[in-house]
């Protein structure tokens, strides 16, 4: 099949996968395996690799995230039941009041929590998010996912040591304190300026609740359930305090983070490695969870709770299992190849040139750091030609990858669910929303350059 057939294929099996969802309200799971089917047949992959592809790629996420998940909504759970997150959003919004809390939370976590593993971050923060969106008014949601998919997006590519930055200042050769001076000098205004920009949006009326959010009984609720052992057990026993809440959890996040410090500075103990994996260490975070929740609610409730959070975490995985077969399905079509043979290095606007290739490589692949890595690997060889420090061409190849966060992303899914979200709701706050930072983040990569 030609390259053209190809690319017109993709374009109407994302524009058809968006309307199933948004206008015919299909639910997302069907929507993206019919869109999948589609695509593999349309591309000439044949019945079989179709199947096969669909399978695995579905496989692949599972493999992948699957008990990151899982272990990461069953100790959301617990702490909800223990009113932890209800507290806890108290505490913030004591302290940066309801104007500043979207601001403070996503520029906290695009910098400062990057060590953490992506999914194992949103899990964790996304149930807070939402908590604390409820208390902001109507556009509440909407401020605080937006804020979420902004500062997660931008951590990975611009913030050492985010994935996507250790592979572009690799790929460059880019010393890695460079690219975090740089990379903060980018993310800083960039998360803000475009958290401002989604504000104003929202303030204007661009964001309807009834359409936008799901109802309270169609995702996981913040308040305690009821049943034996939740809420009449705290009101018997004295609340624990939240450092001991946090705790566990605190500490599978110091393992995890130790684990990236540790691979940073390439020092290897086996010891260190096994609990720093992101799955052990969460694993070791929900145990102490239990015993806590154990300890102040009792055994019947630790149950419910758990319970709970199994239910919760099935959505979610279908979700972002069923992602990973259009992605799966896009990749074995060979969009990628077939788009690199479009844009080779050109004198004119190189910066722009690197952001186009990786936000049009994004759109077609729905991965983050593969399109960014893709974008500036094609150019790398000849950076020197072109007169640029190859930090800038990193920094746009990662501002270009964020353009239009879709349906093939995990992350769309996951914040479309953590944070009560329809389809409909998260289009705007992830793909609009993150394809604003993507553009602001030009403004910081061009001035560096008139001073570089």
């Amino acid at each position: 099949m030609s390259d053209t057939a190809t690319l017109i294929n993709t374009g109407v099996t994302v524009a058809a996968i968006v309307v199933l969802i948004v206008r015919f309200r299909l639910n997302p799971v069907i929507a993206l395996v019919l869109g999948s089917c589609y695509l593999g047949l349309s591309t000439g992959l044949g019945v079989g690799k179709t199947v096969e592809e669909i399978t695995t790629g579905f496989g692949d996420v599972m493999a992948e995230i699957g008990l990151l998940i899982a272990f990461g909504v069953l100790i959301g759970a617990i702490l909800r039941d223990l009113r932890a997150i209800e507290r806890l959003v108290d505490k913030l919004l004591t302290v940066f009041g309801p104007r500043r809390i979207p601001y403070a939370m996503a520029l906290t976590i695009a910098t400062v929590l990057q060590s953490i593993f992506l999914d194992v971050l949103l899990v964790i923060s996304g149930p807070l998010a939402r908590g604390i969106g409820k208390r902001l008014g109507p556009r509440g949601v909407a401020r605080m996912a937006t804020a979420l998919a902004i500062a997660l997006e931008c951590g990975i590519v611009f913030t050492v040591p985010g994935v996507g930055a250790l592979a572009l200042a690799g790929l460059l050769h880019v010393p890695l304190g460079k690219y975090l001076l740089f990379g903060l000098v980018v993310i800083i205004p960039t998360v803000t300026i475009a958290i401002a920009i989604m504000s104003v949006l929202f303030a204007r009326g661009w964001w309807d609740p009834a359409k936008d959010e799901m109802a309270d009984e169609a995702v996981a609720p913040e308040a305690p359930r009821g049943g034996p052992g939740t809420v009449a057990a705290l009101d018997l026993r004295k609340p624990p305090a939240l450092p001991v809440v946090f705790s566990p959890l605190l500490g599978a996040l110091v393992l995890i983070a130790t684990g990236a410090v540790a691979e940073m500075l390439e020092w290897s103990n086996p010891v260190v490695a096994f609990l720093s994996s992101p799955v052990v260490a969460l694993l070791l975070g929900l145990v102490g969870t239990c015993l806590i929740g154990r300890r102040y609610m009792g055994q019947p409730a630790v149950e419910s709770a758990l319970g709970s959070g199994l239910r919760d975490s099935g959505q979610i995985l279908l979700l972002n299992g069923v992602g990973g077969c259009l992605a799966a399905v896009l990749a074995a079509a060979g969009l990628g190849d077939i788009l690199g043979k479009y844009f080779s290095a050109n004198t004119w606007a190189p910066l722009l040139l690197v952001w186009l290739m990786a936000a049009v490589l994004h759109i077609a692949v729905g991965s983050v750091t593969i399109s960014a890595i893709t974008s500036a690997g094609l150019l790398a060889p000849i950076a020197p030609s072109l007169g640029l420090d190859p930090v800038l061409i990193a920094l746009a190849a990662g501002a270009g990858s964020l353009f239009m966060v879709h349906l093939t992303s995990n992350t769309f899914w996951l914040l479309q669910s953590l944070l009560g979200q329809t389809t409909r709701g998260a289009l705007k706050t992830v793909s609009v929303g993150v394809s604003v930072a993507s553009v602001v983040a030009l403004g910081p990569i061009l001035a560096l350059n008139l001073v570089l």
